[in-house]
């Protein structure tokens, strides 16, 4: 916030739990109150702990439903309801929803509930000028991506991309500034594979 308040801009920090409705809401309101009101929305939260399929227990399923899906439903609601004419949202999908991996499948299954949301949402927003994409990352050098893999698994991977590296996070987060600038008026309901090729 600091650097943001230096390059003479305002930035405030609001706690919210995604997956809870009223939560939503009230980050909105608080957004409101000290913006005057709401242009864009970024839907970045998101977890991803991996398990074979059989191997899922109902409390591990639960858990990417509540943050990777509802979580972003909550906020498209919200959003819809209150970005002004001309906003813009994004949300975080992910490229494993076309890679098909063993042990991604609860997680590309709500990545592949963002994508259907996406594009029918821009479909109803249309009227209000109101964009909505969404960004298909492919394996990005953060923590979510790197917790629990060998050096030589983040290496395999690695060689799967034809740009020759995982993404940085600014890589991905020039993507998203594309989609939330003015030169993406004529951008929506789209998926952007910002992946270094990998699919």
């Amino acid at each position: 916030m600091d650097t943001i308040a230096a390059a003479g801009g305002k930035a405030i920090a609001v706690k919210a739990d995604v997956s809870v409705p009223e939560r939503v809401a009230a980050l909105f309101d608080e957004t409101e109150q000290a913006f005057g009101g709401v242009d864009a929305l970024v839907n970045n939260a998101g977890i991803m702990k991996l398990a074979a399929i059989a191997e899922t227990d109902d409390a591990l399923f639960d858990r990417h439903l509540a943050i990777n899906l509802k979580g972003v439903f909550n906020c498209l609601r919200e959003g819809a309801r209150r970005i002004r004419e001309g906003g813009r949202i994004v949300s975080f999908s992910s490229s494993v929803v076309g890679l098909y991996q063993p042990t991604y499948g609860v997680y590309a299954a709500t990545k592949a509930g963002v994508e259907a949301m996406t594009h029918i949402l821009a479909k109803e927003l249309g009227p209000k000028k109101i964009t909505v994409n969404a960004i298909a990352p492919g394996p990005v050098a953060t923590k979510l991506f790197l917790d629990d893999k060998t050096d030589e698994q983040v290496a395999q991977i690695s060689r799967m991309i034809p740009l020759g590296r995982l993404a940085e996070p600014d890589d991905i987060a020039a993507s998203v500034a594309m989609l939330l600038g003015p030169d993406s008026h004529w951008i929506t309901g789209q998926v952007i594979r910002a992946n270094g090729g990998v699919i």
